[in-house]
């Protein structure tokens, strides 16, 4: 784990945002979200905004709770959730079937936990993308402390409007990044753009599954929690995201949610009826501390005003998530690997 300490969570918060500014940046960021009065079109037209905000004040959350690789994980019994999430990553680059030398693209790469250990894994060269001016200054200190920052770089870019060349990459991958995006097709097809023929897309997928009832309140407040705890304009069915890729022209070799078959449930690390040491941080107990702690901290003008408001949202997004998954209503790894034809 890169950052660990309180400290480094307290000077981190806000990432970007001027330390004065944060409890006004928070009060922006909550009012894009229906518990707070927002709804989905705005989020939609307003996604630079909010979704850099969110990134801004959540990071240095994410980072002393997950490390460096921010998403979840399919699970073997006996694996730890570190040992899961690397596998994830693999499974990924082998599916790409990335070989030594290639220029890949990670669309949406937060501070590169995933670029940095599929560079290393498959000895090629990764471009991460990010909108976010704070996680790509983490993310290139991680990648000097790596040994990777000559192989691998950072550009900071919207995804809907990539600034490279057609044809540019060998391959192409996003792990729970692309959720962020206002239009599935528009993203896909920005993908299918840079993308050489013949090559392939891979990405895991933020989605509300066919078991989700639109009609249903206690469905609809489990997503409004995850898109207000995770800065999402909103989350689409897995079926819509099918049907924008094959929109874009790609080619979808198998798809599949990789939740179904998980033996370890993907939201056993933010169970509240779950211990575990290798990840106490993300436990109820370990949340309690961290929540209390950051109330402290934010007393004692060590954390900017607003620090404990942006926990109190992310623990909601954890009990949004933990409940989505337990009603198989959610996924974090809707997962498919798709091919630009020739």
């Amino acid at each position: 784990m890169s950052k660990s300490g309180a400290l480094d969570l307290a000077s981190n918060l806000g990432g970007k945002i001027d330390k004065s500014d944060v409890l006004t940046a928070v009060e922006k960021y909550e009012q894009y979200h229906v518990f707070h009065g927002g709804d989905e079109e705005e989020r939609k037209a307003n996604y630079t905004d909010m979704v850099n905000k969110y990134y801004d004040l959540a990071t240095s959350f994410y980072e002393y709770g997950w490390g460096e690789s921010f998403h979840f994980a399919h699970r073997w019994n006996g694996e730890s959730l570190r040992e899961s999430i690397k596998r994830h990553e693999h499974f990924l680059a082998l599916q790409l079937g990335v070989k030594p030398g290639q220029k890949v693209l990670d669309v949406g790469c937060g501070i590169g936990g995933p670029l940095r250990e599929i560079a290393r894994f498959s000895k090629s060269s990764v471009t991460g993308l990010n909108n976010n001016e704070y996680q790509i200054t983490r993310g290139k200190e991680l990648n000097r402390l790596a040994g990777v920052d000559k192989t691998c770089d950072f550009v900071k870019a919207d995804f809907m409007k990539m600034p490279f060349p057609e044809n540019s990459f060998d391959a192409v991958y996003a792990i729970e990044a692309t959720c962020h995006a206002p239009d599935a097709y528009g993203c896909y097809k920005e993908i299918y753009r840079v993308l050489k023929p013949g090559q392939c897309f891979a990405a895991y997928e933020w989605c509300m599954t066919d078991a989700f009832d639109p009609d249903n309140a206690q469905h609809q407040k489990i997503k409004a929690e995850i898109e207000i705890g995770d800065g999402l304009p909103d989350i689409r069915l897995t079926s819509k995201c099918l049907e924008a890729l094959k929109q874009a022209g790609f080619e979808v070799i198998w798809e599949k949610d990789l939740a179904k078959d998980s033996p370890v449930p993907w939201y056993l690390p933010l169970d509240k009826n779950h211990f575990s040491l290798s990840s106490f941080r993300l436990t109820a107990v370990g949340r309690f501390i961290t929540k209390n702690m950051v109330k402290v901290l934010e007393y004692i003008k060590l954390a900017p005003k607003g620090s404990q408001r942006v926990s109190d949202f992310l623990e909601k997004a954890a009990e949004g998530l933990v409940d989505g998954g337990r009603r198989e209503i959610f996924t974090p790894m809707y997962f498919f690997l798709a091919r630009k034809p020739e």
